[in-house]
């Protein structure tokens, strides 16, 4: 039987959150103001039929549709009320309810202030993002299950005036790198670590 990791609904993707996003996706863009859904499953082979169900019973687009070794991932975007009815569709299919997801833990939660240029440069080789700059601070998230890390990043744009460098939102734990002024950085680090705690 599948196991439901992640079920998590966007209801309007961040300018950040959306544009990082289609640095890597391979499916549809998504566009400013779309909602999103974003469903975690293990085996990663479940995530087939569950696409199928999603793009048959609304208007929406899929942007990610990844099997890796354990887990599959899809991430659907589209109006509210489209992205609404593929999810409850999916939940149907499934015979589930959002409940039954997996709560995240967090791993790690770090704020690093006035940065140091070589930690900067360092940080920098590896993100898609935004670059951090030396003597900004840095916030770094991990958390389980991966998928996750686009909630944190997207609240924690929602809430503060800050840099989005890197988020990971797949594979065995998930990552969010965020820079900027210090005391924007402390906000947005609540928030992400506050939309976390929310979900049962």
């Amino acid at each position: 039987m599948a196991e439901l990791r992640s079920f998590i609904f966007i209801d309007q993707l961040q300018p950040q959150t959306m544009c990082y996003l289609a640095t890597w996706i391979k499916g549809s863009l998504p566009r400013l103001g779309d909602s999103a859904q974003i469903i975690e499953i293990a085996p990663g082979l479940d995530i087939e039929p569950l696409t199928d169900v999603a793009l048959k019973h609304a208007a929406v687009k899929a942007g990610i549709l990844v099997v890796e070794r354990q887990f599959g991932y899809l991430e659907i975007h589209g109006p509210n009320d489209e992205v609404r009815a593929a999810s409850d569709a999916v939940l149907s299919y499934l015979g589930a309810d959002p409940g039954d997801r997996m709560a995240p833990a967090i791993l790690a939660s770090e704020t690093i202030t006035h940065i140091d240029g070589q930690h900067a440069f360092l940080v920098n080789r590896n993100r898609l993002g935004s670059m951090v700059l030396a003597g900004e601070s840095l916030y770094v998230l991990e958390m389980a299950p991966a998928s996750y890390a686009i909630l944190a990043t997207n609240q924690a744009e929602k809430a503060a005036d800050i840099k989005v460098v890197d988020f990971r939102m797949i594979g065995a734990t998930g990552r969010v790198y965020l820079s900027g002024a210090e005391s924007e950085i402390r906000q947005a680090a609540a928030a992400a670590t506050a939309a976390l705690q929310e979900v049962s």
